[in-house]
């Protein structure tokens, strides 16, 4: 176990280009490659935690919590947007590495690394990039997380996504539903159990407000630009961004290094599988950053079924 990496985390506060604060956490030594970890939509940077735990700890682990999220400031209605998710990264990339670092993005996390991809603070200080259980368009055309007919589900997803209710208070009857919507069959209790606890904390309002934001998703035109070596993985079992969507990212991405197909996990890729996240991006970390013994391996698998 990477015992580095479970230590009180160094905290800092990043300005972001419209002033609003960002709340970031480093692991690991100052001397380690560079991987920073943007977490999913109503969430918070502790989702990374089960993935975290298995990184070798000679990584330096950079976490951060999306605006309206975890322990970051809450900005005005008006700041919610996909130039924001681009703002907020490239504020965390100059004040955290000197070096090209390996970013990885889990859903939103994800959107926040094509949205980014087009601007020079992104390229000159990224090495190589994963997207994981992710979309860049057509986000509630593509999801079956609702159990309505697929005739309503557009709708349905849309008015999901935009709703500012609680989602309920923590119970097993909210647990279940949550469950079938995030997670596949293979889930663990525990990771069932960490996945409800995220969701129930993260706020009503900003959800929404990031909700709006997915429900009129597109940003295909910056994947194209995603010009650095980028890995794609994709849950069989995502209901909210099925495979339909990495194949997609395929499609556009310029610099693919390959698709990762996980049998049996849904949406919440760092809490389902953390050891094939941790695996893909330690070998991202050591394929295209210099190597921590001096040599590199292979680049890492595609199509590989974990």
């Amino acid at each position: 176990m990477a015992t580095t990496h479970l230590t009180e985390p160094r905290r800092t506060q990043v300005r972001s280009a419209d002033g609003t604060r960002i709340n970031v956490e480093v692991r690991g030594p100052d001397d380690g490659t560079t991987v920073v970890l943007a977490h999913c939509w109503a969430t918070s940077l502790d989702s990374w935690a089960p993935v975290v735990r298995q990184l070798p700890p000679d990584l330096r682990v950079v976490l951060y919590d999306q605006r309206g999220h975890g322990r970051s400031e809450h900005p005005p209605a008006s700041g919610y947007h996909t130039t924001a998710l681009a703002d907020d990264l490239c504020a965390v990339l100059d004040e955290t590495t000197n070096e090209p670092a390996i970013v990885c993005g889990h859903s939103i996390g994800g959107m926040s690394i094509m949205a980014a991809a087009p601007r020079p603070a992104f390229r000159t200080r990224v090495a190589a990039a994963l997207l994981a259980n992710t979309g860049c368009t057509n986000l509630t055309g593509q999801s079956n997380a609702l159990p309505v007919p697929k005739a309503l589900s557009r709708g349905a997803a849309a008015a999901f996504l935009r709703a500012p209710a609680p989602l309920g208070p923590a119970n097993p009857v909210t647990a279940a539903a949550l469950r079938h919507m995030t997670m596949g069959p293979a889930a663990s209790p525990e990771a069932v159990r960490a996945c409800a606890q995220l969701v129930h904390r993260c706020s009503a309002l900003p959800r929404a407000r990031w909700g709006h934001v997915l429900s009129t998703l597109e940003l295909s035109d910056q994947v194209r630009e995603l010009t650095v070596p980028t890995m794609v993985l994709s849950g069989n079992a995502d209901r909210f961004t099925p495979p339909w969507h990495a194949r997609r990212l395929a499609e556009l991405l310029p610099h693919l290094l390959g698709v990762v197909h996980v049998p049996d996990i849904g949406h919440m890729g760092p809490l389902e599988a953390p050891a094939e996240l941790a695996r893909v991006i330690n070998q991202l970390a050591t394929t295209h950053t210099p190597s921590r013994n001096g040599t590199a391996s292979a680049a890492p698998e595609t199509e590989r079924a974990a």
